[in-house]
C-alpha cells in the first residue's frame, strides 16, 4: 500500500530525488499560495490541516505575510462553492494552489489547466482523471495520495473483529465520487458473512433517516469511507452510531478522537505538512510531472480505538484487550 508522491523540473529532465536546501529563495517577490479546502472556516480538523502546512512552509522558510501571501478558501464541502472559489483563486493568478479534496482538485482543474496544483489527501487521482498515471502524471497536478482502495477492506475487517457477531453493514460513500465507488468496491471485497448497504454522505437529512432504519434490525455496523462529506458531517455521524449504539469504524483518526469507535488509516496533517515541500519546489520553479512512491503512513501504527466510545459497545469493551495486545492505540 503506497501514498504517491509526484513532480519533476520545469523544463529540465525527470530526477529520481530532488535536491534539499541547495537553493536559497527565488529574488525578492512575494510568492502567491492559493488554497482550496473542503471543511468550513470554524472546522477544527481543517484548521489543524492548515495550520499543518503553514507549519511546513514556516520551515522551509515561507512566511505568510512576509515572503508569501496565502489565499485560503472554505468550501464546507458544498459543490457550488467549490466551483466558485476556484475560479476565484485562479483569477488571483497565485504560484501554485493546494487543493484538500477530489473534488476540490476537480474544480480547480475545470477552472485552469496550467495553474499548478498540489494535492495533498486524495484518493485515486488516475481514475479521477488529475493524472494520466502514477508513474508519469503530467499535467499540473501534483501531490499525496492518502491510501490505496485496499485499505477500506480493512475497516470491514476491523469492524468484524469489534462485533463477531456482526451479520450486516452500512457503508457510508459519497456516490457522485470515484473514490467513493472504489472504496465500496473494496469493501465489497472483504464482505464475507455481512449484507451491505449503502448511505449517501452528501445529504445530513438522508444520513440520519437511512441510519435510524438501518438500526431498526439487530447485530448491524456503520464503515464510514473517506469523503469531503463525511469529513463535514461527521459530529452528526458520530452522535447516530453512538446513540444507535451502532459500531463503527472510520478511514482517519480525527473521528475516534471526536467520539467515533475506532479507525485504521493515515493522519491527514502529516499529508498536509509534508505537501509543503511540494508548494515550496514548485515556488522555486519546478512542475508536476514524475511519480515518487512513499511507503510509511502504515509503519506509524494506522489503528486507533477510542475507550470513551468502547464503554458504549459491550463488543468492542471485549475487542480492546485484543487490539491493544497488537499494538493499536487507544484514544
Amino acid at each position: 500500500m503506497r501514498r504517491r508522491e509526484f513532480i519533476t523540473l520545469l523544463g529540465g529532465a525527470a530526477v529520481a530525488a530532488w535536491p534539499t536546501g541547495s537553493r536559497g529563495q527565488q529574488g525578492e517577490r512575494v510568492r502567491r499560495v492559493g488554497v482550496l479546502t473542503g471543511t468550513a472556516a470554524d472546522d477544527p480538523e481543517g484548521q489543524a490541516r492548515i495550520a499543518a502546512f503553514q507549519q511546513g512552509l514556516q520551515q522551509l522558510g515561507w512566511t505568510d505575510g512576509r515572503n508569501v501571501r496565502i489565499d485560503i478558501r472554505w468550501s464546507a464541502a458544498r459543490a457550488d462553492r467549490l466551483r466558485t472559489y476556484a475560479a476565484e483563486l485562479v483569477g488571483l493568478a497565485p504560484d501554485v494552489i493546494l487543493a484538500s479534496t477530489s473534488a476540490s482538485v476537480a474544480a480547480l482543474q475545470q477552472a485552469s489547466r496550467s495553474t499548478p496544483i498540489v494535492f495533498a489527501n486524495v484518493i485515486d487521482p488516475v481514475g479521477a482523471g488529475f493524472v494520466a498515471s502514477l508513474a508519469q502524471p503530467g499535467g499540473n497536478a501534483t501531490g499525496f495520495t492518502a491510501f490505496e482502495y485496499g485499505i477500506s477492506g480493512k475497516w470491514l475487517e476491523l469492524l468484524k473483529e469489534i462485533a463477531p457477531h456482526m451479520t450486516r453493514a452500512a457503508v457510508l460513500r459519497d456516490p457522485a465520487l470515484a473514490a467513493g465507488i472504489g472504496q465500496f468496491a473494496a469493501i465489497q471485497s472483504a464482505s464475507s458473512g455481512v449484507e451491505l448497504s449503502t448511505i449517501d454522505t452528501r445529504d445530513v437529512g438522508e444520513i440520519e433517516r437511512a441510519v435510524v432504519a438501518f438500526a431498526r434490525k439487530p447485530n448491524g455496523g456503520l464503515v464510514v469511507t473517506a469523503s469531503g462529506s463525511a469529513l463535514l458531517h461527521r459530529d452528526k455521524i458520530i452522535a447516530l452510531a453512538t446513540r444507535l449504539r451502532l459500531p463503527n469504524v472510520y478511514p482517519f483518526r480525527y473521528y475516534p478522537s471526536n467520539g467515533g469507535l475506532a479507525s485504521y488509516g493515515p493522519d491527514p496533517n502529516v499529508s498536509f505538512r509534508r505537501a509543503a515541500s511540494y508548494v515550496d519546489r514548485v515556488l522555486k520553479g519546478e512542475k508536476p510531472a514524475r511519480a515518487i512512491p512513499d511507503d510509511d503512513w502504515r509503519e506509524n501504527d494506522p489503528r486507533a480505538l477510542s475507550r470513551r466510545s468502547a464503554r458504549a459497545h459491550r463488543p468492542a469493551r471485549r475487542a480492546g484487550a485484543g487490539l491493544l495486545r497488537q499494538h493499536c492505540r487507544i484514544d
